[in-house]
């Protein structure tokens, strides 16, 4: 079982848009064969920095989310709410 953080810091003011992308691309990911489980957090001293922790069975379940064509089309809806890169960060136990 793996955990995969991905830190993201969303632009002023689109949050609210951000949020609602956010959540459906949780949605898609939650069919992907080997998903266990998946939260959406917010940093309470500045609401702009968010994180998504999904736990995945392993780290090839990971990766067939991470390059599936669904992940790419939510991607190109979520990368221009964001200041910068997302950051991803995989954890083994």
């Amino acid at each position: 079982m793996i955990r995969v953080l991905i830190e993201r810091h969303v632009a002023d003011e689109l949050e609210p848009h951000y949020d609602r992308v956010a959540r459906e691309t949780l949605q898609k990911a939650m069919h992907i064969p080997g998903f266990i489980s998946g939260e959406a957090l917010h940093n309470v001293d500045s609401p702009n920095h968010r994180l998504i922790l999904a736990t995945y069975r392993s780290e090839n379940d990971w990766l067939q989310w991470y390059h599936s064509e669904e992940r790419r089309e939510m991607m190109e809806q979520i990368a221009p709410m964001l200041e910068g890169e997302e950051k991803i960060t995989v954890f083994g136990h």
